[in-house]
């Protein structure tokens, strides 16, 4: 696991948005628009940002109504994964769900997307239901499921 020693998680804001549009494009190949991502912003939506040596390395947003929590994006910089920092925003998520009162936590996930899955699963999530064909699929044709998971608070 990295060190969180020159780490540091801040709120995502309006004035963050573009800057983190260049990691969105990277990780998604069918990434919010900046105007989408600008819309998921206050309110009942809530995100970090983490920054480790003053370079931002990932962020995740998340909605809140009624005592549950969606995550709805999370994304670690290509050239930064498979250093834990997916693994260290998903906790802080869970913390700021925790001062939330949030008693479940739902997501979804693409089926083809097996890193994600094994972290989620690894941190107590499960399988609840499928959305058959819901995504595009990366190649262009097709589509693919998209696993919806849910965790319990």
């Amino acid at each position: 696991m990295t060190s969180l020693v020159n780490a540091q998680f801040s709120p995502i804001t309006q004035d963050i948005v573009e800057s983190l549009m260049s990691i969105e494009v990277a990780c998604h190949p069918h990434p919010w628009t900046e105007k989408t991502f600008r819309s998921c912003i206050d309110g009942r939506y809530f995100g970090n940002y983490l920054t480790v040596d003053n370079n931002t390395v990932g962020f995740y947003v998340a909605e809140h109504v009624a005592g549950e929590s969606t995550l709805m994006d999370i994304c670690v910089a290509p050239e930064q994964q498979g250093k834990g920092y997916g693994k260290i925003l998903l906790l802080q998520f869970f913390e700021h769900c925790k001062q939330q009162a949030t008693k479940t936590i739902f997501l979804e996930v693409r089926a083809k997307n097996i890193s994600a899955q094994m972290l989620y699963i690894n941190q107590g999530f499960t399988e609840i239901s499928r959305r058959t064909g819901y995504y595009p699929s990366n190649t262009g044709f097709g589509y693919e499921d998209a696993i919806v998971m849910s965790k319990k608070l």
